[in-house]
């Protein structure tokens, strides 16, 4: 009887973390990627372009996660769109999002023309990393640094007193 307690609790065990969500990363060329880019609806839309090899963008992160987290409530969606390549740059990503607590939305950019797709993302984007698309409807704004959470704060808070 005492094993199949064990057995029973064991399986209850398993079951309840496997039913906790792991973090899924979806890869998308930028096509795929663009309509996230354009929203229409009354969600206030933060899109930071960032790589686990870039210094400033680790650094940014956890404001990130912290503006996901105060910001539930208030129809913001943030999005981590990850420009990492290479091999296993999926799993690579799991494991780091994890040692660093990350829990936002994040996909990973797939599309090695970047020539052909920085431009789209805003005209005066050059391409370096880290990049901030912040959006709601039309209103757009872009920074093309290291960003702080006052500013990240100061500039959704800015959208989402416009009117609709």
């Amino acid at each position: 009887m005492k094993f199949r307690y064990q057995l029973l609790l064991l399986s209850s065990l398993i079951i309840s973390i496997k039913s906790v969500s792991a973090q899924e990363i979806k890869s998308h060329n930028f096509n795929e990627l663009e309509p996230i880019l354009h929203y229409q609806n009354d969600t206030t839309y933060v899109i930071n372009f960032w790589a686990m090899w870039c210094k400033p963008c680790v650094e940014e992160l956890p404001e990130f996660e912290d503006i996901r987290k105060d910001y539930t409530d208030k129809k913001v969606k943030v999005i981590l769109v990850s420009l990492d390549f290479g091999k296993n740059t999926e799993d690579r990503l799991l494991g780091f999002l994890k040692k660093k607590n990350i829990n936002a939305e994040v996909v990973l950019l797939d599309d090695p023309d970047a020539n052909s797709w920085i431009g789209k993302v805003d005209k005066n984007w050059d391409g370096a990393l880290p990049a901030t698309l912040i959006y709601r409807k039309d209103e757009r704004i872009v920074f093309t640094r290291q960003i702080s959470y006052d500013k990240l704060a100061d500039s959704i808070d800015k959208l989402n007193n416009q009117p609709n």
